[in-house]
């Protein structure tokens, strides 16, 4: 991968491919028209397809023959730890941007959540990047603690078998490990905004050998108010360098962005075309990643799916989410590429007889099946396209029979949500996990249908009439009927539970407000939090602290009103108190906060959550009162009021990021 780059004042204002924002929020390339075919929208060839059963299953079934990663020019090394990661074909995004990385291009791609963006940029800079050369030779930055990890942790397993070094450096962690880290000499970084401007003001990431600059995410860091701590980054490192931007839309500031910084970027999208599903019941559940298999388990409990499938995006992730649901009695059978022929029809036949109700395939191993009856289709795992999206929930509700499609997500991808509501013009109800009890209220109403279904047929429960009318002899008919229905429910695995739990997961995980709408102003709560502008804390400073902390989506946030010694920050109302919980176990700027219901009503009117729009100060407050209920100002109570999701930056000679602590001594409250 070449990574020799000039500046890009150096281009004449006609060379190389322009960016143009769309009202839509997208963006495109113009070009000047010629008959030569445009590299950066060059669809794949048409392939061999890979040599499995499920393979000939696709043939058989009329669909595209699939890539392989060998196909896509990455080692030896490299493959073998795809093969260990057990990622079966490359992603549309992967076949089509992988090449153009490794040829040395820049690169702008347009994919959702879920596509495998990070093996589309993690795979070609492992495959370019000198293992015996020490120092950071690739930086990829990420808008949050939680996806700089997962970044990490992925090319971490990519670059095993090259002995490729990365590190993850984030506000939270105490800086000794992340400096006996850069000491070591790792060769890639990944991290947030404001730990990296930290480290790079101390001196202690050196960037003189980048090679590979990488955004990842970038709509979703303008949304919390990076944009500045951006161009910052991008103004320090070396000009000589291959760079890729990762956003699922790209509004003006983003295509700003790309044609100051990049040079003859490449323009690659997978945006799915319109599609229409049946007419199958969708829904989702926002869940935090630790707590998915508990989710799920409760959602089976309250559904009592009669047949299901449930989808994962890798082999392992197939059978890591097996062995958890039959540790916890369900009757499951997981399909996968490395099953042989045998299996996966042992498998089948298991799963079409009944005799395992649940089955749990990666979306290649189940390709070319057709399998009748399926009542529900479960996406434990966020399909990489709007199109496999459809193909998955297409195997439930057919013949005219009802069907439900549900989708698990974590609250970063909620924006995919939207996406696939567009392209497939049907609604998805955003629904909050049932608890405890309604799971035993939902288990009673099915053993009343099963018993109302028999009742019918007087036939074929006369034969037991006898014993009942012996047993009325001595107990009260009803006490029997009760037992009967609890011997069967214990019998079949409908029995309830006798109390709900304080720390049950539906207290905890709950829905959006107004179908996925987090920020209704009806709904929105204000919050006080005593500490303000004498701590130099920044919008994006708050947002990240409760995203992180309290998992709550930085879109969600309404206004925030930093003072001289509180702030006020709006949060939609069902998510206040792991909010205040969270926020009192960390801490921002180094300090430790307090926080509170506010007197203080939400903010109302519509509120821009594009960082690009940035209202700033609105008026002087001086004349209003102060409410006891929070931290009092130590001078006047002027203040900025910003747009959700961040706004104001305090731009690069300011404090780092969101997710920076002030102080360096370790303590057990996570820093922001």
């Amino acid at each position: 991968m070449s990574s020799k780059h000039c500046s890009l004042s150096t281009l004449s204002p006609v060379e190389g491919p322009m960016l143009a924002s769309e009202s839509g929020g997208s963006a495109v390339m113009d070009r000047p028209v010629t008959d030569e075919p445009d590299p950066s929208v060059s669809e794949a060839g048409t392939e061999a397809p890979i040599v499995t059963p499920e393979a000939g299953k696709a043939g058989e079934a009329g669909e595209e023959p699939l890539m392989t990663f060998a196909e896509l020019g990455l080692s030896e090394m490299l493959l073998q730890s795809i093969t260990a990661v057990g990622y079966e074909v490359p992603t549309p995004i992967q076949e089509r941007t992988i090449p153009v990385l490794i040829n040395g291009q820049d690169v702008i791609a347009q994919a959702q959540t879920g596509s495998g963006k990070t093996a589309a940029f993690g795979l070609p800079i492992i495959e370019s990047i000198e293992p015996r050369e020490r120092g950071v030779q690739a930086m990829i930055l990420c808008p949050t603690r939680e996806l700089a990890i997962q970044v990490s942790e992925a090319l971490h397993k990519y670059g095993r078998h090259k002995h490729i070094e990365t590190l993850p450096i984030y506000g939270g962690q105490p800086y000794e490990r992340q400096l006996r880290g850069l000491q070591r000499g790792v060769h890639i970084v990944v991290g947030t905004p404001g730990r990296v401007m930290d480290h790079m003001r101390r001196g202690t990431l050196k960037l003189d050998n980048l090679k590979f600059f990488i955004l990842d995410e970038a709509d979703e860091m303008l949304d919390m108010g990076f944009i500045d701590d951006i161009e910052w980054v991008l103004q320090q490192v070396p000009t000589e360098r291959q760079t890729a931007l990762f956003s699922a839309t790209m509004p003006p500031r983003i295509v700003d962005l790309a044609r100051k910084y990049m040079r003859d970027p490449q323009r690659i999208s997978v945006r799915g075309k319109e599609m229409t599903v049946p007419e199958t019941n969708q829904s989702y559940y926002e869940v935090p990643r630790a707590r998915k298999v508990d989710a799920l388990t409760r959602i089976l409990d309250a559904e009592v799916p009669s047949s299901a499938m449930i989808f994962c995006r890798t082999k392992h992730g197939v059978d890591d989410l097996g062995e958890a649901l039959m540790a916890r009695g369900f009757p499951v059978e997981t399909l996968h590429g490395d099953l042989s022929q045998s299996q996966r029809d042992r498998v089948m036949k298991r799963f079409r007889s009944g005799l395992a109700e649940i089955l749990i395939a990666t979306d290649v191993a189940a390709r070319g099946l057709d399998i009748p009856d399926v009542s529900h289709v479960i996406n434990f795992d966020i399909p990489e396209s709007p199109e496999t999206y459809v193909h998955r929930i297409g195997r439930t509700g057919r013949a005219g029979k009802k069907g439900s499609a549900i989708t698990l997500i974590m609250p970063r991808e909620s924006r995919w949500i939207r996406t696939i509501e567009r392209i497939t013009k049907a609604p998805i109800e955003a629904r909050r996990l049932p608890s405890a009890n309604d799971v035993n209220e939902r288990r009673r109403d099915v053993l009343k249908s099963l018993v109302e279904n028999v009742v019918k047929d007087e036939d074929s429960f006369s034969a037991y009439i006898e014993p009942v009318r012996d047993l009325a002899e001595n107990h009260d008919p009803i006490d029997i009927a009760a037992a009967l229905l609890k011997m069967f429910a214990t019998e079949t695995g409908r029995s309830t539970t006798e109390v709900q739990r304080d720390d049950d997961i539906a207290s905890y995980v709950g829905a959006p407000a107004s179908g996925g709408d987090y920020r209704g102003d009806s709904n929105m709560v204000r919050l006080v939090i005593n500490i303000g502008r004498n701590a130099a804390v920044r919008p994006q400073d708050i947002v990240g602290a409760i995203a992180n902390e309290a998992n709550v989506p930085g879109r969600a946030i309404g206004a925030i009103d930093i003072f001289d010694t509180y702030s006020f920050v709006d949060v939609p109302g069902d998510t206040v108190p792991r909010v205040i919980e969270a926020l009192t176990k960390a801490s921002v700027k180094g300090r430790p906060v307090t926080v509170e219901v506010s007197t203080e009503p939400a903010a109302t009117g519509v509120r821009n959550n594009r960082g690009g729009s940035r209202p700033g100060f609105q008026g002087r407050r001086d004349d209003r009162p102060f409410r006891s209920n929070g931290p009092r100002p130590g001078g006047p109570a002027g203040g900025r009021r910003y747009p959700s999701g961040g706004g104001r930056s305090g731009g690069p000679g300011g404090p780092g990021g969101y997710d920076r602590g002030a102080s360096e001594r370790r303590a057990p409250r996570r820093e922001y």
